[in-house]
């Protein structure tokens, strides 16, 4: 039998498994889980999986997309933040796919408070080595935070595809130019070239969301060659969006210490003092921090 011929976990299963553990979705945790297997079965194609690979996927909730990722890859490490939840995914799994269930490991946290070192030494035995891959449907109020996170702490990642509120989506994929580039574009850009791979509508998740959700894949890239940290060019990026309307003189104004320093030191970087932040590529913001420390360190 296929990958794509395996049974997957329908709207009755997951309510069952819901009852089960008496589980009421809640907004706090973002609980909103997909009831529909053709739905798993694009996610999973869209992420273009090796069967070698080692996936990382957050907030599996009741296995839906865990048993198709297993379906595809070589290993999963799955995150879950609600205990319950993630102590009966096991049981899910041994029930559904018995010969991969050695070939998942599920770590009770949150994954915002996991370091790369603690994800790697949780792996299943199958995984020959850390994560290359993230594929998760994220809860949307903790989205952005738990990708760049991620990225930052497992520089083994090349790939992967996330799904997540439309509005985010679109942010995280934004660029330059766009009116809703801002801090979740540029600071995506530094880890990934990060594009739209489609939509997702409401009616196959339980409970349905108000909006659609949208599909990123991202593909890992190296970041800028700076002599600048990444914490310091974020620090700028920051900075730069915080007042999104003024020209990066006056964003930079107070930061830099004056309005003509600040003009000085974009001029240094080769940014036009009179531009926007949203124009601005993440090397822009790369020059403009090693820019400043090379002026401020001793």
């Amino acid at each position: 039998m296929t990958s794509e011929e395996l049974p997957l976990l329908s709207g009755a299963d997951i309510r069952r498994l819901a009852d089960l553990l008496h589980l009421r979705p809640t907004k706090t945790l973002g609980q909103n889980y997909v009831i529909d297997p053709n739905t798993i079965r694009r996610i999973v194609n869209a992420a273009h999986l090796e069967s070698t690979e080692h996936v990382l996927e957050i907030g599996p909730g009741l296995g839906s997309l865990t048993l198709g990722l297993l379906d595809r890859a070589q290993a999963v490490t799955a995150v879950e933040i609600d205990v319950p939840v993630a102590e009966q995914l096991p049981k899910t799994t041994e029930q559904w796919r018995p010969d991969s269930a050695d070939r998942l490991a599920v770590i009770p946290a949150d994954a915002l408070k996991l370091t790369g070192d603690e994800i790697v030494a949780a792996a299943p035995a199958a995984a020959h080595g850390p994560p290359t891959a993230i594929v998760a449907n994220l809860p949307y109020n903790v989205a952005v935070p738990v990708m760049l996170h991620l990225l930052a702490e497992l520089p083994s990642v090349r790939h992967g595809l996330v799904m997540v509120q439309h509005e985010v989506a679109e942010r995280l994929t934004a660029g330059p130019g766009s009116k809703i580039y801002g801090v979740p574009s540029v600071k995506m850009a530094w880890y990934a070239e990060a594009t739209m791979a489609g939509v997702i509508g409401t009616k196959v998740f339980w409970p349905a969301p108000r909006i659609n959700s949208g599909l990123v894949h991202f593909t890992a890239r190296t970041p800028p060659a700076t002599t600048a940290t990444r914490t310091q060019v974020f620090e700028v990026i920051d900075v730069a969006f915080a007042q999104r309307r003024k020209t990066m003189r006056a964003a930079l104004s107070a930061w830099a210490g004056s309005g003509a320093e600040a003009e000085e030191l974009l001029v240094a970087a080769g940014v036009d003092p009179k531009a926007r932040g949203e124009v601005l590529h993440v090397t822009d913001f790369a020059r403009i921090a090693e820019q400043y420390h090379a002026r401020t360190t001793p």
